[in-house]
Parts: C-alpha cells; sequence; structure tokens
C-alpha cells in the first residue's frame, strides 16, 4: 500500500427537516451529479433536546432503486413496511434495506433510557439491472456485528473486512465497506480501501489527523482515490464512520424517496403510486 488518499472534500453537515418534522444534520443528499456515487445520501439525526417537544419520525412513505441503512447508536427507531415485516432497531443495530422495486415503510424513533435518540442513515444506490430487484432487508443486531480490537482502535465492522474480520451484511452490489471507527489519543490506524472505489468519513465524535490534516468533529470527508487512507490521533480521541463502495458509473435521476436512471421510469413510479400498482 503506498498510494495514500488524501482529503478531496470538507463537509460542513446542513440542518435538513425531513418527514414529520425531524431535524437532523445532513452531509450529502441525491442529486443528478451523483459525485458519491454509489453513495446518495448521509444523515446524522439526534433529538436530545426536550423542548423539541414530541419526537416525530418518518410516516409510511415510498422507496425504490436504492437501498437504506439505519445505524442507531442510543435510543431506537421501530419500523413497518408494506410487506408486513416489523421490528425495532436498538442501540448498535443496523438494518440494511434493499427497496428494489418498490416498498412502503415508516420509521418512527424512540427515546432511549437517557432521553436521547443518536443514529445515522446511508442511501447506497442499486445498479440499474437491480432496481427493480425484490425488496428485502438485512437485520443486523448489536450482537451479531463483530468489532476488531487492537491496543486503542475500536472498529465495529458492518460491511467489508478488516484484518479478516468480515461484517454480517452481505451481497450488496456496491461491494461496500461500513465501518464505526474508535481510536483512542495518540494512536494510528491504515484502513486498505480498494482502489477505484468512492471513500467518506464521517468524523461525528473527537479530533483527528485523516492523511495528514487535522478534522474536529462533526465533518464529512471525501477522499481522492488511492488504495489506504491513515488516521492518527494525538491528545483527543476520534470516532467516525468510515464508507467505501464500487461507483456504478449510470446516469440517476433522484426524485424524493426514488433514485432511478431515467426521467422515464420516474414517471412510471409516480404512475404507479396513482393507480395502486406501486406494491405487487
Amino acid at each position: 500500500m503506498n498510494n495514500l488518499r488524501s482529503i478531496s472534500q470538507i463537509i460542513e453537515p446542513q440542518t435538513a427537516i425531513e418527514g414529520a418534522g425531524v431535524k437532523l444534520r445532513r452531509s450529502i443528499a441525491p442529486r443528478a451529479s451523483n459525485e458519491y456515487d454509489p453513495f446518495l445520501l448521509f444523515d446524522h439525526f439526534a433529538f436530545n433536546d426536550p423542548i423539541e417537544g414530541p419526537i416525530r419520525g418518518f410516516p409510511m412513505h415510498p422507496h425504490r432503486g436504492i437501498e437504506t441503512v439505519t445505524y442507531m447508536l442510543t435510543g431506537s427507531t421501530h419500523h413497518r413496511d408494506s410487506l408486513g415485516n416489523a421490528g425495532l432497531i436498538g442501540p448498535g443495530d443496523v438494518q440494511w434495506m434493499t427497496s428494489g422495486r418498490g416498498i412502503l415503510h415508516e420509521e418512527m424513533p424512540r427515546r432511549g433510557p437517557e432521553g436521547t435518540i443518536y443514529g445515522f442513515q446511508l442511501w447506497v444506490n442499486l445498479p440499474s439491472h437491480l432496481k427493480m430487484t425484490e425488496p428485502r432487508y438485512q437485520e443486523v443486531s448489536a450482537a451479531t456485528i463483530p468489532a476488531y480490537e487492537k491496543d486503542g482502535v475500536r472498529i465495529r465492522v458492518v460491511a467489508g473486512k478488516v484484518e479478516g474480520v468480515a461484517g454480517p451484511v452481505a451481497e450488496i452490489a456496491a461491494s461496500p465497506l461500513y465501518l464505526d471507527l474508535q481510536l483512542a489519543p495518540d494512536h494510528e490506524w491504515t484502513q486498505p480501501i480498494p482502489g477505484g472505489h468512492t471513500a467518506l468519513a464521517y468524523v461525528f465524535e473527537g479530533e483527528g489527523v485523516f492523511s495528514g490534516e487535522t478534522i474536529e468533529a462533526v465533518k464529512l470527508l471525501k477522499f481522492t482515490d488511492g488504495d489506504h487512507i491513515h488516521i492518527r490521533t494525538e491528545n483527543k480521541p476520534v470516532r467516525f464512520m468510515l464508507m467505501a463502495g464500487a461507483p456504478f458509473r449510470e446516469p440517476i435521476v433522484p426524485y424524493g424517496p426514488f433514485v432511478m436512471n431515467t426521467l422515464e421510469e420516474i414517471k412510471q413510479t409516480l404512475a404507479e403510486l396513482r393507480n395502486g400498482t406501486f406494491i405487487k
């Protein structure tokens, strides 16, 4: 590994309101320019202010053509869908939902015992030949997510591999790496990432030196191409989500909760919603 990825972009998350008034920090959102291919959206949600009143969530809504990945740190999210699935995504759990040809689902956050809700949602694109695939879920409980631990470094492996430790999420077209990394002060870590894959890091706690640049939370980083990234800490710990995946290099047409390849496919989707044939 001799081709270090440097930081090509530093993104300051912006406040957005989604669903039934859910306030969140958004770093990237679906755009036709598709510069984070295969990643479409990254949201960081937290409800930690009691004066916000009752928690609102994401009432029943459709998705097509994408995968949504929910990762909870504290609190939980109750979900149910048009296929009859229902369940609770609790602290440390992950739900990797492949919406494929179409699904209606709702996600309703609930505070944990400490009164907080904290988590992330990532959207991953599907290639054109899988846009209309059967919907499916990979529900991953916290207990089944393996952690790689070594002297001041702790990595929860949701998808991909770290030093032979493989994450439980499998058979995803983008061959993603999705990791929750923590480094204690005065430690370093080198993470291999296949050349050509898009790589993003969401720094949400502490401070670290990423490829020579000091980054404080909260920021989303995009990296140049290469075969690895290097992170070290000085006098503070750092925690960040690392996402990498193979780009599909296909044109996209995003429209709300749908991401297809052509405008005609979006029109078809809207027609099916109107005439009641969206869910088979």
